[in-house]
């Protein structure tokens, strides 16, 4: 007996669905919060974790002149925001802080629902398991962040792109898992169509692709790559610019050199392009219907748009609009890859 079914003998599932779709909506803008703190630079800008205490901002003059302090002791400071007042500061202390903030906010929103479901005996034991899970990964993720705030406040005014890739990947497993078990609930089934089974190995392999290039993307944010060779199809007159092959290991060219960090991106991104749309293809082709087949249109009108999207941030050196962007519509494209995977088994 699944999921569904175990838990419709307790009830309508209606108000814990509603729960989950609100916390994914919340993980959303934390993800588009997270964005902008991180291409404003206000990621490094307090200087401390204090789950706590810290869930408030100075209060007056003499805090807030303590939390410059503090501030001007970071290598960011003393590296490249030397010339910064007290006015600049603040512009950059907020967009942190409310991304904090927010973090803190969703966990209560997470956490207090699920107490009130369980005292209520709402909830069935399997749901009950995934849900901790969920907590667990909230609770990982919050680490995670410091983890990576943390590599910045040392020596390099600059955080690890391995930890910001970790911290990003965290927030996305969070919002599919929660999402896969949305579905469950929700019991929504394909097609019926029995010629479905090279589709379920597909669309694992799809994917495994999406999960790489949204590496890769945080590989890129992390290492400014965005801000180099734009220009497109080619990088600045090369298929593959001389200075993506400057490392003699191969694997420290994929994972550190940021020319061919860029070059892997743009790669990846025309490679997922045509298997989105050989799948789309290949769906209608079968005349595949139902919610598999409104699920494959989308995916097929994601990957275009994200695409251009790509092309355009690349071209216009990251404008901030443009970047955040092609962020969530990284995260749309994985939901929608988790659906089109879902239905596959449900039929």
């Amino acid at each position: 007996m699944g999921i569904y079914q175990k838990q419709r003998e307790l009830g309508n599932t209606k108000p814990i669905l509603n729960w989950l779709y609100l916390g994914m909506a919340m993980i959303f803008i934390m993800v588009l919060i997270g964005g902008i703190t991180r291409l404003t630079d206000s990621g490094l800008s307090m200087v401390d974790w204090k789950p706590i205490m810290g869930s408030l901002p100075p209060l007056n003059k003499q805090q807030w002149a303590d939390a410059f302090e503090q501030y001007k002791n970071s290598p960011q400071f003393k590296e490249h925001n030397y010339h910064f007042e007290l006015a600049n500061f603040k512009s950059i202390f907020w967009w942190e802080y409310i991304h904090r903030l927010w973090g803190r906010i969703i966990g209560l929103v997470f956490i207090l629902p699920f107490l009130w479901f369980l005292v209520r005996k709402k909830l069935s034991k399997p749901l009950i398991a995934r849900l901790v899970v969920v907590l667990l990964l909230g609770s990982f993720q919050g680490f995670m962040g410091w983890y990576m705030v943390k590599s910045g406040l040392v020596d390099v005014p600059r955080v690890s792109h391995f930890r910001l890739a970790a911290h990003l990947l965290t927030a996305f497993l969070s919002i599919s898992y929660i999402y896969w078990i949305s579905l469950e609930l929700a019991h929504e089934r394909g097609n019926r169509y029995t010629g479905l089974t090279n589709f379920k190995r597909w669309n694992i392999a799809l994917l495994v692709l999406v999960v790489l290039q949204i590496t890769y993307g945080a590989f890129v944010a992390g290492k400014d790559a965005g801000l180099m060779h734009n220009t497109w199809p080619k990088m600045d007159g090369y298929f593959i610019h001389p200075a993506a092959t400057a490392l003699d290991s191969l694997w420290e060219s994929a994972t550190y050199n940021s020319s061919m960090i860029q070059f892997i991106h743009r790669s990846l991104a025309i490679v997922l392009f045509v298997f989105v749309l050989s799948l789309v293809w290949e769906a209608a082709k079968r005349k595949i219907g139902g919610a598999l087949r409104s699920t494959y249109k989308i995916m097929g009108f994601v990957v275009l748009i994200q695409f251009l999207l790509g092309v355009f941030t690349l071209l216009f050196r990251v404008p901030i609009s443009l970047a955040l962007l092609h962020q969530l519509g990284a995260l749309v494209l994985l939901l929608s890859t988790l659906r089109a995977l879902y239905l596959n088994y449900k039929v």
